[in-house]
């Protein structure tokens, strides 16, 4: 994509940026002004937060430069496919909304590792504590500081180090200061700004597809067209890249639904994607979940994942068809070698800002690319601290430690995990991948074990201890294994190669190993498995606090989240595209 050294913005784009800025600092300010002397307020925002809050901090969270930068860019290779990585949540959302909140709230938990001691035992929770802070650090916080870092240097040409060392430095501040409601309520005016941001580069796109007539509905027919690849150049390049992309002739980049050796979203899994990566991630991912245990109660906890729900219904719109305008603008980047092409498509974002937003306008874009890396890189920051804090500080170093010293310690470790998340990004270009294959492949080592006993802790009574941490060491051994076999043997399945694919295997042996072992050993301890920490099916204690009248109604909000999902799956299934 050329021109890349030729951005410019004006001063009304300063301006835009600078007051965004300075907005997002004075809620900090506010939301963190509160008293933090108490560990429950600075981790877990005094467990105060509203709905709205719980929903757009939830998303917030979870959208950074992996979206703006790497999902772009890997909707420009692999088609509307990769929206599942956003629709595909229905059902973890569904999971986590009848389920999983009930269960994490009433047990009071701070952290998820604590919830694992209570079901299970400390070593679990130990273990689980350890590899949240490395994933926390090597797979999000280094990865989203990475591709900030990027877009400023593509846009401004500043030093790669000194991009990544601002993005970590100006996002940390806020989380250092108020902890988790700080950064909650920033959140709200970071989401307004990423969805308005965000569809407007979408518009000005079509818009610019459209050519002379500017219509948006014209580009939206020339995208489709151009995407379908049924001649010209766009055939071409997706006959060339087929056997990269799905080991076969060809692939449809407007359906959701791929063949099983699809090198990102098989079919296969996509069935098992919500039990191997999506609950770990959505549930039991602390940087995640900590926004639903800082809700005022299980109400204000589900509305706030139902809005979220929403909120991934339109995020496509903003972080996936853009990549189809790309390949609709620019088809020629596929005649590239494979490994040069992801390089390419990561600048997707940073192209379309400078081709199709006009000046005067983008600092508005500026401030959603910052907006969405400065909220994760908060989210990790403060769900870092409160893990290293809660769980190995304070249960294995200090038990007696005051409340105003677990603060003081939150806050000098979230400074001490940026500096190394700040070294560790500089060094990911170096791995040859494109930044959301990364990300992706690190989610789908570490999530199933953990998923797998999770999930089974909750819903069966019999899962103890010695199965649970049976499953979670084989799990990860096996895990190695099975990347080891696809590497260095030849002729081995190609339906193996997938990422998600061998997280769905590593997933169905660790159910394995942990339901026979437990089978095999004592059942665990009445204490370990009481009403608040797995699903009593005779009382089923999950339909409190639905909402009334019936318009605040969660399963009315919730139904419609569902059967918004469904009708676009089904739209995008490859029957009408």
């Amino acid at each position: 994509m050329k021109g890349m050294e030729s951005f410019q913005i004006s001063a009304w784009d300063i301006a835009a940026f600078l007051g965004y800025f300075a907005l997002l600092s004075l809620i900090g300010f506010w939301a963190g002004r509160r008293r933090k002397a108490q560990s429950d307020d600075y981790f877990l925002a005094g467990r105060s937060l509203p709905w709205y809050v719980v929903g757009c901090s939830f998303i917030a969270s979870n959208i950074s430069s992996e979206h703006f930068i790497g999902m772009i860019g890997a909707a420009f290779i692999f088609g509307i496919s990769v929206a599942m990585f956003e629709w595909g949540n229905v059902l973890t959302f569904s999971i986590l909304i009848w389920f999983f909140i009930p269960f994490l709230l009433s047990s009071r938990v701070f952290t998820t590792p604590e919830f694992m001691e209570k079901r299970f035992n400390l070593a679990l929770r130990q273990f689980f504590a350890v590899v949240t802070v490395i994933v926390n650090v090597v797979a999000f916080l280094a990865a989203v500081l990475y591709g900030g870092g990027l877009a400023l240097e593509k846009l401004f040409g500043w030093d790669l180090w000194l991009a990544i060392a601002f993005v970590g430095i100006a996002s940390g501040v806020w989380a250092i200061y108020g902890g988790l409601s700080s950064v909650a309520w920033m959140d709200v005016l970071t989401v307004i700004i990423m969805v308005v941001g965000g569809l407007l580069v979408t518009i000005l796109g079509l818009s610019a597809l459209a050519g002379d007539s500017g219509s948006v509905v014209d580009g939206v027919r020339i995208m489709v067209e151009r995407n379908q690849a049924q001649s010209g150049v766009y055939a071409e390049v997706v006959r060339q890249n087929a056997p990269h992309i799905a080991h076969t002739d060809t692939y449809n980049r407007l359906s959701v639904i791929q063949p099983a050796t699809h090198a990102i979203v098989p079919w296969t899994g996509l069935i098992f994607v919500v039990f191997t990566v999506s609950i770990w991630y959505n549930v039991i991912n602390q940087f995640m979940i900590q926004r639903v245990l800082g809700a005022k109660d299980m109400y204000h906890a589900r509305m706030g994942i139902v809005l979220a729900g929403f909120l991934k219904v339109i995020l496509p719109v903003i972080v996936v068809v853009p990549g189809l305008i790309l390949f609709a603008m620019h088809p020629e980047i596929m005649k590239l070698p494979w490994a040069e092409i992801k390089p390419e498509a990561d600048k997707g974002y940073v192209h379309m800002l400078q081709t199709v937003i006009p000046m005067g306008l983008r600092g508005l874009f500026l401030a959603a690319l910052f907006g969405a890396i400065q909220s994760t890189v908060q989210a990790v920051l403060n769900s870092t601290a409160t893990v290293f804090t809660m769980d190995v500080y304070q249960r294995l170093l200090r038990p007696s430690a005051t409340e105003r010293h677990l603060v003081a310690v939150g806050r000098i470790t979230t400074l001490v995990v940026l500096m190394v998340a700040i070294t560790l990004a500089r060094l990911i270009p170096l791995l040859g991948t494109s930044l959301f294959e990364y990300i992706q492949n690190l989610y789908a080592f570490f999530a199933p074990p953990f998923g797998a006993v999770f999930l089974l802790g909750i819903l069966f009574r019999r899962v103890n201890a010695v199965g649970a941490t049976a499953a979670v060491v084989l799990g990860f051994l096996f895990s190695i294994g099975l990347k080891l076999y696809v590497a260095l043997v030849p002729g081995h399945a190609l339906w193996l190669e997938p990422f998600m694919t061998q997280a769905m295997v590593v997933w169905l042996f660790s159910v394995a190993v942990c339901t026979a072992v437990s089978l095999a050993t004592p059942p665990p301890h009445p204490a370990q498995v009481t009403s608040e920490l797995t699903i009593d099916w005779r009382r089923l204690n999950i339909f409190s606090q639905l909402g009334s009248p019936w318009y605040k109604s969660v399963v009315l909000w919730w139904g419609l989240f569902v059967a918004t999902i469904a009708g676009l799956m089904l739209l995008f299934s490859g029957i009408w595209l």
